[in-house]
């Protein structure tokens, strides 16, 4: 197996998803093994017994960017409501029509504080606490999932 299709071989490895690609030509065996505890992909070529490997070569696998952890966001202060199911939040019962509830504004336990709608049903979601409203924790027409927080009453 010639050099330059140990290079296609290697620059295949490194640029796809599979760890480890083995190929045999004749009686050349050549091992391709992509690992992230290396800094480097190594790749040997073996003879049959008795013999020394031809060729040794290491290409250079390209490193994972380093992500920064964000900070966790404050735990926020009062009663938080959080969606009973998953689908899509509004604030209003239609489009252009004023919000059930703005930020500041004192509710009743039993006011509705949102529609969700999931598999085309609206569904009221209700505040079950009395309290003011200190925090919109979702925007209009986003989705939420189950247990999302939608907001925090004070």
């Amino acid at each position: 197996m010639d050099l330059r299709k140990l290079k296609t071989l290697i620059d295949l490895v490194a640029e796809s998803d599979i760890a480890e690609l083995e190929v045999t030509e004749g009686e050349s065996k050549v091992r391709i093994v992509k690992s992230s505890a290396m800094p480097q992909n190594q790749v040997v070529m073996m003879q049959p017994q008795g013999m020394q490997p031809q060729y040794q070569h290491a290409a250079p696998m390209a490193a994972a960017p380093v992500a920064s952890v964000p900070a966790a966001p404050p735990e926020p202060t009062g009663h938080v409501v959080k969606s009973p199911m998953v689908g899509t939040f509004y604030r209003s019962s239609a489009p252009g029509a004023a919000a059930f509830v703005e930020i500041g504004q004192s509710i009743k336990e039993g006011d509705t504080l949102c529609i969700i709608e999931a598999m085309k049903l609206l569904n009221e979601i209700d505040a079950d606490v009395s309290g003011v409203v200190t925090q919109v924790l979702v925007e209009n027409g986003q989705p939420v999932e189950f247990g999302q927080p939608l907001f925090v009453i004070g």
